[in-house]
C-alpha cells in the first residue's frame, strides 16, 4: 500500500500557522498596560507587534514553500523535453538503432535548411591586345585572333558585372536519405546571348540519398581542381562543364564512387570543305547518353580523383547525291585530378586529361570531330574522325595572412588536328594567372590579377598573345533559414 502524507502535512502546516498566530496574539494581551511608574511611549507596543507579524509572515511563506516542494516530489516523473524528443516520431520514440548503410531511415531527425546566397561583383580591367568582342571580359585562347588584325584595334578598357550570382539551396533529412536541391543563376550570357549581361541558369539540380538529377557539374569533372582566381572562364585545360544528367552514388564518404548518364552533344569542323554542297545535309544524331564516372579518395592531406567518359557520336548524311558520308565514332577519355595541402598556407590544385572526341567537356576547346582526307576514294572522299585532346592545369593557392591570398599557375590544351582542317584551325592554347586578393572584412574580396592567354594555329605558324590586368570587387551574401521537420 502506498501512503499519501500530502493531506496530513498540509493540515499540520495550517494548524501550526494558526497556533503561532494565536500565541502571538495572546502574548500581546498578557502584557497589559504598562505600569504607571514606568510610562512607555505608545509607539513601542506598535513596533513590537509589527516585528512579530513580519516574523509570522516569513514563517508562513517558508511553510508554503516546503509544501510546494513536497507536492512536486509526489507528482509522476516525466521525461525532459528536448529538441531530440520533439524531432523523434512517436512511432519509434524509444528506438536508438541506426539503419544499416544503404537502408532507408524510418525516423529522420535533424532540421531542414533553406539558404539564399550569391554575390555582386564588378570586373574592370585593361586588355593590352584584342580578342573576340563577345568575350571581352574573359581569357579564352580559342577566342583570340586566328590571323593578324582579326579583332583590331588593340587595347581597350572593360567593365562588367556578369559574374554576379544568385542561388537558393534546400536540404532536409528524409527516410530515404538527405534531400538536396539547388537553383543558381548568373548574368553571363553565352551561346546566342554571348556578350550580353543576362540571367543564365547555372544549376537546377536535386539529390535524394544516392541519386541525383538535373543540371549540375559533370561527373567527369572535379571542381576542387579550380584555382582561386578572379578571371571568369578559368584554366582552358580543365574539364569544366555543367550538364543535364542523372547520377548514381553507390558509395559516399571518404571513399566515393559516382556514375552518371549525361546529355550527349558534340560539334564538328568541316574545315576546307565547309562550302561543299555534299556536306550541307549532314546532321548530328545522338541516340545514346554519355556515360561518365569517377572514383575519389578524400584524406586530411587532400584528395585524388580518377574520372572516365565513354560517348557515342553519330551523324547522318541526308543528301540524296550518291555519296554517303554518314558515320559514327566512339569518344572516350580519362582524367586524373587532385588538390594537395602542402601546409596550412599552400594548396596545390592539379588535373591532367586525355581523350578523343571529348572537347565539349573541356573548359576551352573548339570541336570534337574533324575531317580526314581519303585520297583516291571518289565514293567517300572524306570521313569524320574524333580529335584527340590533351589538357593540363597546375595552380598554387597561397595564403599570406588572414587578409591576403594569392593564386598563380599555368594551364594548356592541345588538339591533334585532322588533315582536313584549315591551316588556321585552333591547335594549342596557353593560359596563365597571378593575383593578389585582399579581404578587409568577411564577405568582401577585392584585388588585382595579371592574365595571359596564347593561341597557336594548326599549320600556318600563326600565334598570338593576350595580356590583361584586371581589378575585381566581390560582395558575398548568405542567409540560412533553419526549421524542425515536425
Amino acid at each position: 500500500m502506498k501512503l499519501n502524507f500530502h493531506p496530513l502535512i498540509k493540515a499540520g502546516s495550517v494548524a501550526l500557522a494558526i497556533i503561532l498566530i494565536g500565541g502571538a496574539t495572546e502574548a500581546v494581551r498578557s502584557q497589559g498596560p504598562a505600569p504607571a511608574s514606568t510610562p512607555q511611549p505608545e509607539s513601542t507596543d506598535v513596533e513590537v507587534l509589527k516585528d512579530r507579524v513580519r516574523q509570522l509572515e516569513e514563517t508562513v511563506l517558508a511553510l508554503k514553500k516546503q509544501m510546494g516542494m513536497i507536492e512536486d516530489m509526489q507528482k509522476p516523473t516525466a521525461a525532459p523535453v528536448t529538441n531530440a524528443n520533439l524531432n523523434q516520431p512517436k512511432s519509434n520514440a524509444t528506438s536508438s538503432i541506426p539503419a544499416a548503410p544503404g537502408q532507408p531511415v524510418d525516423n529522420p531527425q535533424g532540421e531542414s535548411k533553406f539558404e539564399v546566397y550569391g554575390f555582386a561583383m564588378l570586373d574592370t580591367g585593361y586588355d593590352f591586345k584584342s580578342n573576340h568582342p563577345d568575350w571581352y571580359d574573359v581569357v579564352r585562347p580559342t577566342k583570340l585572333p586566328a590571323f593578324r588584325g582579326e579583332f583590331d584595334p588593340e587595347g581597350k578598357t572593360y567593365f562588367g558585372v556578369r559574374q554576379s550570382r544568385l542561388g537558393v539551396k534546400y536540404t532536409s533529412p528524409t527516410k530515404y536519405g538527405e534531400l538536396k536541391t539547388i537553383f543558381e543563376f548568373e548574368l553571363f550570357g553565352t551561346g546566342a546571348e554571348a556578350g550580353k549581361t543576362i540571367f543564365r541558369l547555372r544549376h537546377a539540380y536535386g539529390e535524394l540519398g544516392k541519386f541525383g538529377a538535373g543540371q549540375y557539374w559533370t561527373v567527369f569533372g572535379d571542381t576542387d581542381a579550380y584555382p582561386n582566381t578572379f578571371e571568369y572562364w578559368g584554366p582552358n585545360g580543365l574539364v569544366w562543364f555543367r550538364n543535364i544528367q542523372f547520377r548514381w552514388m553507390p558509395l559516399k564518404g571518404r571513399n566515393s564512387i559516382t556514375i552518371g548518364l549525361e546529355k550527349p552533344g558534340a560539334s564538328a569542323d568541316q574545315g576546307n570543305f565547309a562550302d561543299r554542297i555534299e556536306l550541307q545535309g549532314i546532321k548530328p544524331q545522338f541516340s545514346l547518353p554519355d556515360l561518365t564516372g569517377h572514383v575519389r579518395w578524400d584524406r586530411d592531406w587532400g584528395h585524388i580523383q580518377l574520372s572516365g567518359i565513354v560517348r557515342s557520336i553519330k551523324w547522318k548524311d541526308l543528301n540524296n547525291d550518291g555519296i554517303d558520308l554518314s558515320g559514327s565514332k566512339v569518344g572516350f577519355g580519362g582524367s586524373f585530378s587532385s588538390h594537395f595541402n602542402f601546409n596550412k598556407s599552400n594548396i596545390g590544385r592539379f588535373q591532367t586529361t586525355f581523350g578523343t572526341g571529348i572537347e565539349n567537356y573541356m573548359n576551352d576547346a573548339p570541336v570534337d570531330v574533324g575531317l580526314k582526307l581519303r585520297p583516291g576514294d571518289t565514293a567517300r572522299p572524306v570521313e569524320g574522325v574524333t580529335l584527340p585532346v590533351f589538357g593540363m592545369s597546375a595552380f598554387l593557392d597561397h595564403t599570406w595572412n588572414k587578409k591576403f591570398t594569392s593564386s598563380f599557375g599555368y594551364s594548356m590544351l592541345n588538339i591533334d588536328n585532322s588533315d582536313g582542317q584549315a591551316a588556321d584551325a585552333f591547335h594549342r592554347g596557353h593560359y596563365g594567372i597571378a593575383n593578389l586578393l585582399y579581404s578587409p572584412m568577411p564577405n568582401v574580396v577585392l584585388g588585382g590579377e595579371f592574365q595571359w592567354g596564347r593561341r597557336e594555329n594548326f599549320l600556318d605558324g600563326f600565334g598570338v598573345n593576350d595580356f590583361r590586368i584586371q581589378f575585381s570587387f566581390k560582395y558575398n551574401f548568405s542567409k540560412v533559414f533553419a526549421f524542425d521537420n515536425q
